[in-house]
């Protein structure tokens, strides 16, 4: 694609590509972006609908706040329309509930593949899911305002939409313990130090700060950042070793590709 084109927009989420670049944009920002069933979906949608030449998905939310978490309508006994509502998903069989969560884990889990880097650029309130979001990409920008949130076991519940791994990565047990078990919030500046932020600027230059970021990500050939994406993603679950083995074999792919002897 030479311009931009909206794939999709539907259930507060949009889609669009510029040419390698791809935009998901969170757009209720009357409710602050928070999330549904239905915004999930879409979301897991967005993933699947990616042309095979886009190589950056930035993720960004219209209004103050990039998304203030679960709409609390889900506890609601109604929940949403068309949708079981959580209370009546407690009551029912383990399996399908283990199902169900899995399903809304499918909106997490995609922005971390190896053929894409994904940046968040979040401003404003960034709550439980909201926070689990941001955690599922591979990078972040904030902006100054920026209020991260863990508020999931102040409701009596757990942070599942994939978020703990990430944020333990990123910020140690003790403290990623220490966030989640009070839900206070993490600022722009204590983000920045831990990980949590890799860049954070002035609110207004957050999304010129994205589309940078982006530029400077396909200026690499395609290939290389594939193979380093999966050696660094894959070095915490290797031994020393067996990370030395992975550089080896990734290099050999690539010199191989380089010299047009590729298998």
């Amino acid at each position: 694609m030479t311009s931009l084109d909206t794939v999709f927009d539907k259930d507060g989420v949009r889609l669009t590509v510029d040419d390698a670049v791809a935009t998901v944009t969170l757009t209720n920002p009357a409710k602050r972006n928070a999330q549904s069933p239905a915004l999930w979906r879409a979301l897991t949608e967005a993933g699947r609908a990616l042309p095979g030449s886009v190589r950056v998905v930035v993720l960004r939310a219209e209004g103050v706040s990039f998304s203030a978490g679960l709409d609390r309508q889900a506890f609601t006994p109604e929940g949403f329309d068309g949708e079981p509502s959580f209370l009546d998903m407690g009551r029912g069989p383990e399996a399908e509930l283990d199902a169900v969560i899995a399903e809304y884990q499918e909106a997490f889990t995609w922005w971390r593949r190896n053929d894409i880097v994904s940046i968040a650029a979040v401003q404003g309130h960034a709550i439980g899911a909201g926070f689990q979001l941001a955690l599922a990409c591979d990078l972040r920008i904030v902006a100054e305002d920026v209020q991260f949130a863990m508020r999931e076991t102040s409701l009596g519940l757990v942070p599942d939409l994939t978020g703990t791994h990430p944020l333990v990565h990123l910020v140690g047990y003790a403290r990623a313990l220490e966030i989640c078990a009070t839900g206070r919030f993490v600022h722009a500046a204590e983000a920045e130090r831990t990980g949590l932020a890799n860049l954070v600027v002035p609110a207004a230059d957050l999304e010129g700060a994205a589309r940078d970021l982006a530029g400077a990500l396909i200026a690499a050939p395609r290939d290389a950042v594939i193979e380093t994406k999966a050696l660094l993603s894959g070095a915490v679950s290797r031994t020393y070793e067996e990370q030395r083995a992975a550089e080896r074999a990734a290099q050999g792919r690539r010199l191989r590709d380089l010299s047009g002897t590729a298998d």
